[in-house]
């Protein structure tokens, strides 16, 4: 087989979907490569991944095994073909259940490479340190902050921050209690910024508005950062506005979506006919996102709002047909690209939707 590429169609000539998927269901579907997961799983299908799925579309034919990896044990996620090398376990953030388990080779290592480029494209410096102001522990966000800021020939400096304790709280009522959690976060910020110098901030936007809310903490990163990345939950485009032009004037910032299943799409470059002020743009081929109509099961329209639908798809991991709880609105891709865009990032709402919680990510 040749070897696989992920490099987005702006950097260089990689395979076309289609044919990237070609290779991808030969490596994951054949007893000499293929992890016991999906060998097992191959036998209850009724078509056969080899012969029946041609097109990206066509990936909506296998079962959404989201649950399945809150229990199967990770050894039988890793690829015959690649029993030599060294994996990583990533954990979901837990928000409507027990957590997800999935693992990691190069996959996500390389889909990073490629946000540091994108990130160059926003202006953000080459050099300087980072705080990163998020989950660490078994969440792969943590790993993929440390590789940009090495990527970008600076430390990060990391702090304890644990947002299944937060959604527990504001789940139980526990709002008082979250709250303090929040300045406890910020303590520990001003424990880093008092003797490092920072020049690039990863955050969350409800802690991002805290910093800005405590004056001395506020004060020095001011003085200091070149670049903020933000990700998690939502912003309005009023904050944002507040963050970029009245708060921060200084830095260049842009985001980044993601989670665990789908990697990480950052915020492409703004386009004088852009609408909204992010538009995230997905790592193809290696993350093909589709947004459905909830009520259809069909792609929206460009400028419509549908369901987030992933398909992971590396050597190290075939993740196809995974329904997030998520929507997003289409937007067309950007000059000289033919990968849409993802914006204005929202929880589902409906009757059937799982209970949402969000708190400090």
């Amino acid at each position: 087989m040749t070897e696989l590429t992920n490099v987005p169609a702006q950097d260089g000539e990689p395979p076309k979907p289609a044919e990237y998927l070609r290779d991808i269901l030969r490596w994951h579907f054949d007893p000499a490569t293929g992890s016991p997961f999906w060998l097992a799983r191959a036998r209850s299908l009724d078509f056969d991944p080899l012969t029946d799925i041609a097109e990206i579309s066509d990936l909506r034919r296998f079962p959404d095994v989201s649950d399945d990896l809150r229990t199967v044990p990770v050894e039988d996620l890793i690829p015959a073909g690649l029993k030599d090398q060294s994996f990583e376990v990533f954990e979901s953030g837990g928000t409507v259940g027990a957590p997800k388990r999935v693992v990691d080779s190069t996959a996500r290592i390389r889909n990073i490479d490629w946000v540091s480029t994108v990130l160059a494209e926003h202006g953000f410096p080459e050099r300087g340190h980072w705080l990163h102001v998020g989950p660490t522990g078994p969440h792969a966000v943590g790993r993929s902050v440390r590789r940009l800021a090495q990527l970008r020939d600076g430390m990060c400096f990391t702090l304890d921050f644990d947002p299944r304790w937060v959604k527990r709280l504001i789940g139980s009522g526990r709002t008082d209690l979250a709250a303090e959690y929040r300045e406890y976060l910020l303590d520990q910020m001003e424990l880093i910024v008092s003797t490092q110098n920072i020049a690039v901030l990863f955050i969350t936007p409800p802690v991002l508005e805290a910093v800005c809310a405590r004056s001395g903490l506020y004060e020095r990163l001011a003085g200091s950062l070149k670049a903020i990345l933000w990700a998690g939950t939502s912003i309005s485009p009023e904050t944002l506005h507040q963050i970029e032009e009245t708060f921060f004037p200084d830095a260049t910032v842009a985001a980044i979506y993601g989670n665990t299943m789908m990697g990480v799409a950052p915020q492409r470059p703004r386009e004088e006919s852009d609408t909204h002020p992010c538009v995230f743009r997905p790592y193809v081929p290696q993350s093909i996102v589709e947004l459905l109509d909830p009520q259809t099961g069909e792609p929206v329209a460009y400028g419509e709002r549908g369901q987030v639908l992933v398909h992971q798809m590396s050597r190290d991991l075939f993740l196809p047909n995974l329904l997030e709880r998520d929507t997003a609105i289409r937007v067309r891709p950007a000059a000289g690209d033919d990968v849409d865009g993802l914006a204005d990032i929202a929880p589902l709402r409906s009757a059937d939707a799982p209970k949402v919680v969000e708190g400090v990510y």
